[in-house]
């Protein structure tokens, strides 16, 4: 009499799933767009301080995939348009 394999077919499925889920969550693909004033660069850490209208700020970090990259520190003091996902800038430009 052979063993039922019902158990480790769930189990799997399971396992096959939850694997699925992580992988879809890891890209999920949200980008968010911040606007207002560039109060800083931080050229060492790669990190950008952009404040909002209302005052808030908000730091984002720039990646060697970043567009506009290379002319960051021309724009501090200046309006400009960050669009990035998980805080990683993927664009930034004058606005």
């Amino acid at each position: 009499m052979m063993p039922s394999t019902t158990p480790m077919k769930n189990i799997l499925s399971i396992l096959s799933a939850l694997a699925l889920a992580a992988a879809a969550q890891a890209g999920c693909g949200k980008t968010v767009t911040n606007e207002g004033t560039l109060k800083s660069f931080d050229a060492e850490k790669k990190v950008v301080v952009v404040a909002d209208k209302a005052g808030k700020e908000t730091k984002i970090t720039l990646t060697a995939k970043t567009k506009g990259a290379d002319g960051v520190k021309e724009l501090v003091g200046k309006a400009v348009k960050v669009e990035s996902e998980h805080g990683k800038a993927s664009s930034i430009s004058k606005a």
